[in-house]
């Protein structure tokens, strides 16, 4: 298996707290600032969410939304085409109530975590895939765009490479986006968003929309938000098999650690995971060349960041 890195946050509880990642990866040496900075920026947004009282619903998918509107990553603007050259997007919402939204399969729309929110908030389903997705968002307000205006040169150039070559160019961040947080009323959320594999089928559907799987959230032990190989991902139910491990009482960084463990030994998958705990420690681990994260908290005023 690969080797595991994880990143040290300390034990101390924290009555808020944010981490975020950016996809794992294997981003080239010259580029991961800006990758870095991306998501230190998504961060900040949310922190100041969390530091002003508001819930950690709308800090995660603060975040998130920025990570969707910047090209770097693979979510939203910038995602990663499927085998026609089209973007279809996964996302998905969840707090510690157990109040979730998702959508999955979704054609262009700019910011489909914002819908998976509205998916949320209307309370009726869960999930909404393909088609249904779009008619939702639509009745919802939300105008769809075009495969074309989302797709960043770095996407379309590794479509190219990918059709001529059949493999990928290096550096191709590949992976999803996340936000997990818990606010200063003891809540907890997860926000995962991601364009999914590049030449994936059309219809593929990845694990980041998949609750259980790339996204879990429950007040009574923490949020989970995962990136990597998501047919590895969904096949460990590797969300809710790390919250599990919260509701125990293990630390965030032992439960980070053990789950993308068994993703390589279990699944042969490759990947990274962020986990906060009700008690608002963090944890993060990855087994990819790179996963760019930033981390806030009341105990953290200035970002936390790394790749």
């Amino acid at each position: 298996m690969s080797d595991v890195v994880t990143f040290s946050w300390g034990a101390d509880e924290a009555s808020w707290s944010i981490v975020i990642h950016g996809g794992a990866g294997a981003v080239p040496m010259e580029a991961r600032a800006r990758h870095v900075e991306g998501c230190k920026l998504a961060a900040i947004a949310g922190a100041a969410i969390l530091r002003g009282g508001g819930s950690a619903l709308d800090a995660a998918q603060r975040a998130v939304e920025l990570l969707e509107d910047d090209p770097v990553f693979n979510a939203g603007t910038g995602a990663a085409l499927n085998t026609s050259g089209e973007i279809e997007l996964d996302a998905a919402l969840m707090d510690g109530s157990l109040r979730a939204g998702a959508v999955c399969a979704l054609p262009p729309f700019v910011s489909p975590i914002k819908i998976a929110r509205a998916v949320l908030d209307e309370g009726v389903h869960v999930l909404y895939a393909a088609a249904g997705a779009e008619a939702f968002a639509k009745e919802h307000g939300f105008v769809r765009t075009t495969t074309e205006a989302m797709t960043s040169a770095a996407a379309r150039a590794q479509f190219v490479t990918m059709k001529q070559s059949g493999k990928g160019s290096e550096g191709w961040a590949g992976g999803t986006v996340g936000a997990v947080a818990r606010d200063s009323s003891g809540h907890v959320a997860a926000a995962t968003s991601t364009g999914g594999t590049f030449m994936k089928q059309p219809g593929r559907v990845g694990d980041a929309p998949l609750l259980g799987a790339g996204t879990y959230a429950d007040d009574e032990a923490g949020a989970c938000s995962n990136t990597g190989h998501g047919e590895s991902v969904m096949k460990l139910c590797m969300s809710k098999t790390a919250i599990e491990w919260l509701r125990q009482d293990m630390h965030p960084e032992d439960a980070a650690r053990a789950a993308v463990a068994v993703l390589a030994r279990r699944a042969n998958g490759s990947g990274g995971i962020i986990l906060v705990d009700r008690r608002g420690r963090l944890g993060l681990a990855r087994t990819t060349d790179t996963m760019s994260f930033a981390a806030m908290s009341n105990q953290h005023a200035e970002p936390i960041c790394g790749s």
